[in-house]
């Protein structure tokens, strides 16, 4: 049986990933991310999050339906998190992750900055392909690299101004193809043990628990709270990544 603390832990660290899911779509699993890391080694982590991704994919996809998705948006996002993966897994061995850590953490301080040194004001722009491909593209290869894939995609989405429920349900959908990409080249890099897989399933029972608790926040949350909640978590998630790569 797994040892009860690194149990406990675990289960509080997939509530938390679950409940970013729930009320912001996903990006922003790396907020939970830090739990797992007392308790465990970053590739058995890496390992036991990456079936899990999917899970908890599947169970935010009950309330991001297609409905909530920005399909012209993804049609460019996708593409480009296909070759950002693609990238990703090629340089896995020559970029340093800490370096891309550190890079991603100052454009998105950067960003986040900009957006509240200019009052905070949520305002809708155009679609971009360029940029919707370039966005998806970095997302790809950050997750790959350095497990942050979260900023790219945000910095996109967040400066077109969705309607927030556009916003979780694109994040949403983007990352469970995403995740599943990932899963396969992960669990071949990690082969996770008896111990970790069935930490797993212990942990699986959180996971609906958090979706809903998240997806009730959000429900909360009007736009403007939303748009800021989303601002001051890509300043964390940016301080984290900072953090790692420096350290």
């Amino acid at each position: 049986m797994p040892d009860p603390v690194m149990a406990a832990v675990v289960l509080a660290g997939v509530f938390v990933i679950s409940f970013m899911k729930g009320a912001f779509g996903g990006g922003f699993a790396i907020i939970g991310i830090p739990l797992l890391a007392l308790v465990m080694d970053p590739i058995a982590a890496g390992a036991l999050l990456a079936p899990l991704f999917i899970a908890m994919d599947l169970v935010a996809l009950r309330y991001w339906k297609p409905s909530t998705w920005s399909a012209p948006d993804l049609k460019a996002l996708l593409p480009g998190m296909v070759a950002g993966l693609g990238l990703g897994w090629l340089l896995l061995g020559v970029l340093d992750g800490d370096t891309v850590s550190v890079a991603m953490a100052v454009i998105t301080l950067a960003f986040a900055g900009f957006w509240f040194a200019g009052g905070a004001r949520v305002a809708a722009r155009p679609r971009s392909v360029p940029l919707a491909l370039a966005a998806g593209a970095g997302s790809g290869l950050t997750t790959m690299i350095a497990h942050a894939g979260g900023p790219p995609l945000a910095i996109y989405l967040l400066r077109r101004g969705l309607p927030k429920e556009l916003y979780a349900g694109t994040t949403s959908v983007f990352f469970t193809f995403g995740n599943i990409l990932k899963a396969a080249p992960w669990l071949l890099v990690a082969q996770p043990g008896r111990e970790i897989w069935l930490m797993m399933a212990l942990a699986l029972p959180a996971i609906p628990l958090g979706v809903r608790a998240g997806w009730l926040l959000h429900g909360r949350l009007d736009q403007r709270r939303m748009f800021a909640a989303c601002y001051l978590l890509l300043v964390v998630t940016a301080l984290k990544l900072l953090w790692d790569g420096l350290t």
